[in-house]
């Protein structure tokens, strides 16, 4: 489980296809990193919001495998190499929850539409697949490259965030422009409201 909080931001170094999985060679850049932030073989780490475990490590970055189903559900397998990506460890029981609850599952890839000023914020509007919308409500939570965001306002295309100078600051969001493939991953209380939604009415008929 991660918090959708970013700890630092890195770089996609090398991408090597196996057949249809993916070896990534990812560099933690500003991510704590090394012997004293007791980095372990195994360990989950998100990587513009993908759930990628950990096979391999050195001093200046990590190895993980996507499979195939990572590679066609998320934006992993069409990064440019050299691309920013937003790195958060697994959170631990005893972390401050800052964001939401974020699972590393993706839902789907949206895309950037336009970014504007407000103020010394911008605000941001992305483009949803159909599918998801219905689990994206003004005011709540969701996921896009792993950063945990508040939903501003929402329509039938897409919806709207606002980035303080802050998130724009330390996240892989400083190098996205309208137009770039984002990651999304919906609040999971809106997917548990509707599944038990949906046993009551099965229940009832």
């Amino acid at each position: 489980m991660f918090t959708g909080l970013i700890e630092g931001v890195g770089r996609l170094a090398a991408r090597e296809m196996r057949g249809g999985d993916a070896r990534l060679r990812i560099e933690v850049g500003t991510l704590p990193w090394g012997a004293a932030a007791d980095v372990r073989m195994g360990e989950s780490i998100s990587v513009n919001g993908t759930c990628l475990t950990v096979v391999a490590f050195d001093a200046t970055g990590f190895e993980a495998d996507a499979s195939n189903e990572t590679l066609a559900l998320t934006t992993l397998g069409d990064l440019p190499l050299g691309r920013a990506l937003n790195l958060e460890r697994a959170m631990r029981p005893t972390d401050r929850l800052g964001g939401h609850l974020v699972s590393g599952h993706v839902d789907g890839v949206g895309n950037v539409v336009h970014v504007w000023d407000d103020g010394r914020a911008q605000r941001w509007l992305f483009a949803v697949p159909p599918q998801l919308r219905r689990y994206i409500a003004a005011k709540g939570s969701i996921c896009v490259d792993g950063v945990s965001l508040t939903v501003n306002a929402i329509d039938d295309s897409g919806f709207e965030v606002a980035l303080v100078p802050h998130t724009l600051a330390h996240t892989a969001f400083a190098e996205t422009k309208p137009g770039d493939a984002i990651n999304l991953e919906v609040d999971m209380l809106a997917r548990y409201v509707e599944r038990l939604l949906a046993s009551k009415d099965t229940h009832e008929h």
